[in-house]
């Protein structure tokens, strides 16, 4: 399995395309996986050859997920991923363009560590983005970082 910062379960390739030239801007885009579908991203981390089997340093340090996804949706992987005790510390950044308030609710009561509403002008998603990932991969400290 390759070494993964950031898994982005995302669907719509042009999101996909600003968050990745948004990592590319600030060197942060080298150790991405991108996965176009929840089904996808829970064999990802739970099948035969998931994260979760792997040694601790091969789950990603964060998750931004979709919450509109073909086959599994968002909040069906965010609950899935929650409630599972290895994965579960796994920090998932909930990026949608969901504003509902029935929709944040639910991720915070899932679990989510944070949501993200994703703007519709460019230099604001790509600020967000960049955001988002300077956090979650230079100044937070997960608890399986120490293992």
């Amino acid at each position: 399995m390759n070494f993964t910062d950031i898994l982005i379960v995302e669907d719509n390739c042009h999101d996909v395309a600003m968050i990745l030239d948004a990592l590319q801007e600030q060197n942060m885009g080298d150790k991405v996986t991108i996965l176009n579908n929840g089904a996808d991203a829970l064999d990802y981390i739970f099948g035969p050859e998931g994260c979760i089997r792997q040694p601790v340093f091969s789950c990603p340090k964060f998750i931004l997920l979709d919450l509109k996804l073909p086959k599994v949706g968002g909040l069906d992987v965010l609950k899935r991923l929650k409630s599972d005790e290895h994965a579960r510390d796994i920090p998932v950044v909930v990026f949608t363009s969901s504003n509902e308030t029935r929709d944040r609710r639910e991720c915070y009561q899932l679990g989510a560590n944070s949501y993200v509403v994703k703007p519709l002008d460019a230099d604001r998603f790509s600020r967000y983005i960049n955001e988002i990932a300077n956090y979650w991969l230079s100044m937070n400290r997960t608890s399986y970082q120490d293992r």
